[in-house]
């Protein structure tokens, strides 16, 4: 039998700090990227105190989402998908994004739970052949909610939502510029926090199953593949350059001390850095060095599928 023709999909992701686009063609699990576009909006600034989206966020956000759909029409997809994550869902007016992006570009909003994006998650990364058949700890983290994700090979282990992502820290720490000292500690401490009160005590159990047994320490998400073109110096995303890199304890948290020690001028310029991203990658880089020392990762993989990769799988 002749293997079946592979489908041409569209996924609008949007997230708490930005909103990105996937066309490809897909055929099981394997999925063919022919159009990704990423664009900030930063739908969770000054969410956090009041859990309501802002007016001038939700409007940026829809307009940015037609865009994209317009743009993704012209690959012909068959169908088109818009969800939404951590910022949509936590919100108490979430009514008037769907409604503003439906007015804008005519699609309906899928604003999906903290499991089903730690489930993406696991579907996405693992469709990497090399990333399938090994025990892992992944970590989405995005602007407002981290997935940890705990596999041995295809087996699902453990997974959960925590409310930890950039913008989230960020707009909690508000650091000068530069960030001052106790800045940086007070960020530390609020992290140590955070993993040993709430995912250490989730985690520990799972990850003691898998004793004596490699585990390897994923990242994915927009703050992982930053990070991973900063080390390689990339001026174009790169993603068999990035997938093959392997990030040290010590290179990340050489990489957390530099940047926390530039004002915010001189970190837009640093090569992979895109210029509006200098300042949540603070709080991006800090988690993933807390999380290598707390749990004693001696390194990191960056995986570039995450989300979008399993929602365009997922008819």
């Amino acid at each position: 039998m002749a293997p079946a023709s592979p489908t041409r999909r569209a996924v609008i992701d949007v997230g708490t700090n930005s909103v990105k686009l996937l066309v490809a063609d897909v055929s099981g699990r394997c999925v063919n990227p022919l159009l990704e576009r990423s664009h900030q909006t930063r739908l969770g600034a000054g969410f956090y105190e009041t859990h309501l989206l802002q007016r001038a966020a939700i409007e940026k956000t829809a307009e940015t989402v037609a865009n994209f759909a317009r743009e993704a029409a012209r690959w012909l997809p068959q169908s088109v998908r818009v969800i939404a994550t951590s910022a949509a869902r936590d919100a108490k007016n979430q009514a008037e994004l769907r409604m503003a992006i439906e007015q804008a570009a005519g699609l309906i909003v899928e604003i999906i739970s903290g499991e089903q994006e730690a489930d993406w998650v696991f579907a996405g990364v693992t469709s990497d052949p090399k990333l399938g058949s090994q025990p892992l700890v992944i970590m989405d983290v995005g602007g407002g909610s981290a997935e940890f994700i705990l596999s041995n090979g295809l087996e699902l282990i453990f997974r959960q939502s925590f409310p930890l992502g950039t913008v989230r820290l960020l707009e909690r720490i508000r650091p000068s510029d530069p960030p001052l000292e106790g800045e940086w500690s007070k960020c530390k401490t609020q992290l140590q926090d955070f993993l040993n009160d709430r995912i250490r005590p989730r985690l520990e159990e799972p990850l003691r199953r898998c004793a004596g047994r490699h585990v390897q320490l994923v990242a994915t998400g927009g703050s992982a593949s930053i990070l991973a073109a900063m080390q390689l110096e990339l001026t174009a995303f790169d993603r068999n350059l990035m997938e093959a890199l392997q990030l040290t304890f010590e290179q990340v948290r050489q990489r957390q001390r530099h940047l926390w020690s530039l004002p915010l001028a001189q970190r837009k310029t640093l090569v992979g850095l895109p210029p509006n991203r200098a300042d949540v990658i603070l709080m991006g880089v800090a988690i993933f060095a807390e999380v290598m020392e707390q749990f004693e990762f001696p390194n990191l993989r960056i995986s570039t599928r995450g989300l979008r990769f399993a929602a365009i799988m997922d008819p």
